[in-house]
Parts: structure tokens; C-alpha cells; sequence
């Protein structure tokens, strides 16, 4: 029962803050790991764009709310030559940002599979 709880409170509770790396243009994601910031309401996401063109490379990461991370993710795009730009969107974890591969879907599958195992365990 207790367990139960913990989890509903999990899934339910809103998140107060939410750390992030953050930089404003970087060659490297190392470089860009380098410094965080707690976001506040409504800034409930962590933000990385990558553009890419040609053998340069520039990585920005921010707080950002999930409405304008997931719009940005939606029109983001690469070409054929591998130039363009991504946007990924996570909120499931501090410093859930610290790599620039991520997609926005990933961490939110994880939850919720993670979710699933702990209630189908206290069965």
C-alpha cells in the first residue's frame, strides 16, 4: 500500500524545480555541461538545440517551458548533408540534459515503464 502511495505521489506531484545544464553556444557538449541553473515555474524543461553546418557545431542549452520546447522540437530539421538543426526536450530528472542525443520521447517512455514495473511488483 505504501509503496502505491510513493508511486501515485510520484506521478501525480508537480515538479517544484528542475535543474538543467545550461550554455549559450558551445562546440561540445562537455563545454556545455559545465554550468546549471534551477528552473522555475513555468520553465519546466530543459532545452538542447543543436545546429549543425557543415563541420561546425553549435550547442545551446536552457530552461524552457515544455509548449515551447516541444513547438521548436516539432520544426526542427536536418538535411540530407547532415545540416540543420534538433531540439530535445526533457523534464523526467535533474540535469536530465547532459547529452545533446536525447530525443524528447525517451526519458518520458522510461518513466513510464519504470511506472509499470513498480505496479505490476506490488501486485
Amino acid at each position: 500500500m505504501l509503496l502505491r502511495l510513493m508511486l501515485l505521489c510520484l506521478l501525480v506531484s508537480p515538479v517544484l524545480s528542475l535543474d538543467c545544464y545550461v550554455c549559450s553556444s558551445s562546440a561540445t557538449n562537455e563545454e556545455c555541461n559545465k554550468n546549471t541553473q534551477e528552473c522555475r515555474a513555468p520553465l519546466d524543461t530543459c532545452m538542447t538545440a543543436v545546429d549543425i553546418l557543415g563541420s561546425t557545431k553549435a550547442i545551446v542549452k536552457q530552461c524552457a517551458s515544455w509548449a515551447t520546447c516541444s513547438g521548436a522540437a516539432s520544426s526542427a530539421s536536418v538535411d540530407s548533408n547532415g545540416n540543420g538543426n534538433t531540439v530535445n526536450c526533457c523534464n523526467s530528472f535533474n540535469l536530465c540534459n547532459f547529452s545533446g542525443a536525447e530525443s524528447t520521447h525517451t526519458h518520458t517512455a522510461l518513466l513510464l515503464l519504470t511506472a509499470g514495473v513498480l505496479f505490476l511488483l506490488s501486485h
